[in-house]
């Protein structure tokens, strides 16, 4: 199945983009964030431009950091987010729409593993051969 056409953007529209998701970088960044890992989805997926993904030592620092980033979106750039995760704070999920933000606490993270679900590089047939082809023989 083909992957879906991204939404058309004028130039005007890439730089809020980009202006978003530097924002979120730089947020992520000054709450001392761990592992920060954008995925681009452009032309990949149209839930999105990026998808960042974060961790947090505990779950008060992904709530803060979650606060604070949905804080500065709407200050900066006056865009309304929704947020979900957010009184548990084991994962953390804020849909700025062109950026979606996952901020979770580590063990949270490896469990769900979006980083390898949104791989699509990874999912070509020739990858898949490169994989198998670097795989440790067993016998």
């Amino acid at each position: 199945m083909p992957a879906p056409a991204p939404a058309p953007h004028d130039d005007g529209a890439i730089d809020k983009v980009e202006a978003l998701h530097d924002l979120v970088l730089r947020s992520l960044d000054d709450d001392q964030a761990q592992d920060v890992v954008t995925i681009p989805l452009s032309g990949k997926s149209n839930i999105a431009d990026h998808m960042v993904i974060a961790s947090g030592r505990s779950t008060r620092q992904v709530a803060s950091m979650a606060q604070k980033l949905t804080e500065r979106i709407k200050r900066e750039l006056g865009r309304g987010v929704r947020v979900e995760g957010l009184p548990v704070a084991d994962w953390v999920l804020i849909d700025a729409e062109d950026v979606i933000v996952h901020i979770f606490r580590p063990e949270v993270r490896s469990f769900y593993n979006l980083e390898r679900m949104w791989a699509f590089e990874e999912r070509t047939p020739e990858a898949a051969t490169e994989r198998r082809a670097a795989a440790p023989a067993t016998g």
